[in-house]
């Protein structure tokens, strides 16, 4: 009985301890696989966008099939219609990091980054780290669906949904659908090493991990280095044309004509328009280049081609963060050269 009561007050010291490094332990693990959504809820952050288990028939594996593939499977095995006719939402989002420095928005420093990783350079943002964002279809895109951003800015599943029936000219997604699309976002999380802290910054998140006093310093710091969402800010085309004769690099419009004109346009992957590298497409767009249509560069890049009658696929346009002016005029000089 002595022993007893002598082992419980070691016990009430032991136990504690014994959680505090189980917790520690589920969040001080590789930063190459740690969520910042974990981390910042380590921290007493609410996250941003929880699933809603309610609903039944979710998972993030028929998510992964919606978002590469355009159709899903329910639970009793019945394989809905293809989303989009069009389009899949690797047309135009890629799902890896595509910015070296996630707390801005270069397109310059986006293109050499996806050139090196071998990724497309594209109109959407990157849906890698979605579920870190607080705010989607950003700045002018109010221009482009009116009121229909105002359901859709603070709102990740209304934006989800939005992209599909507008963007992807594509049927409405049921519930459990957009569920499962945001279960399988939810595993392409951005994670603390993308956020390219420092040591000394390193050292400070495992001190908050344990120290509650340090936690809401350190959560605002991890949100400082990735942005809550994406700037978009469309541009006249009359602008990049006003750039024609400034110095231009021809390699860096090299990169931009595969890395983005070819992504949809080679061998008709999502256009009915096709292009390659041969001398007679870049005749083509050499000739048709200072036109005021949709057959110059400069309309469709600021502009996008509109969908017609009996044709639903059209291109999405480049905001400025998207496509920058110099890096326009680098791509007619590579088109100009090689036709």
């Amino acid at each position: 009985m002595r022993f007893s009561v002598l082992l419980v007050p070691v016990l009430l010291l032991i136990i504690p301890s014994m959680f505090e490094n189980k917790h520690k332990e589920e969040v001080e693990r590789d930063w190459e696989k740690v969520s910042v959504s974990k981390v910042l809820e380590a921290l007493g952050e609410e996250p941003c966008w929880e699933l809603d288990s309610s609903i039944p028939g979710v998972s993030a594996q028929k998510g992964y099939d919606l978002f590469h593939t355009g159709f899903i499977t329910s639970d009793k095995g019945n394989t809905r219609r293809k989303q989009s006719k069009h389009f899949v939402c690797t047309s135009c989002h890629n799902i890896e990091k595509e910015d070296p420095d996630l707390s801005v928005s270069d397109p310059e420093a986006r293109l050499s980054y996806t050139s090196s990783k071998g990724l497309p350079f594209l109109q959407g943002t990157t849906m890698y780290g979605a579920v870190s964002r607080r705010t989607f279809y950003n700045d002018d895109y109010e221009k482009k669906y009116g009121d229909l951003v105002f359901e859709a800015r603070e709102n990740i599943r209304n934006a989800i949904q939005l992209c599909a029936v507008e963007c992807a000219q594509g049927r409405e997604l049921e519930d459990w659908e957009i569920e499962s699309l945001l279960a399988y976002l939810w595993t392409i999380d951005l994670k603390i090493a993308d956020l390219n802290l420092n040591a000394s910054e390193l050292g400070s998140l495992n001190t908050a991990l344990d120290n509650e006093e340090q936690s809401a310093e350190m959560a605002t710091l991890i949100k400082s280095k990735y942005m809550a969402g994406s700037p978009a800010h469309f541009s006249d085309p009359n602008i990049d044309r006003e750039m024609y004769g400034k110095s231009a690099d021809m390699d860096n419009g090299e990169l931009v004509y595969k890395q983005s004109c070819l992504h949809c346009h080679e061998n008709g992957r999502y256009s009915y328009f096709h292009l390659d590298t041969t001398a007679m497409s870049m005749k083509y767009l050499t000739r048709k280049v200072e036109k005021y249509n949709d057959l110059s560069i400069y309309q469709v890049v600021r502009y996008g081609v509109h969908s017609v009658s009996g044709r639903k696929s059209y291109m999405p346009h480049y905001p400025l963060e998207k496509m920058s002016h110099q890096q326009l005029l680098d791509l007619r000089a590579y088109i100009e050269n090689k036709g």
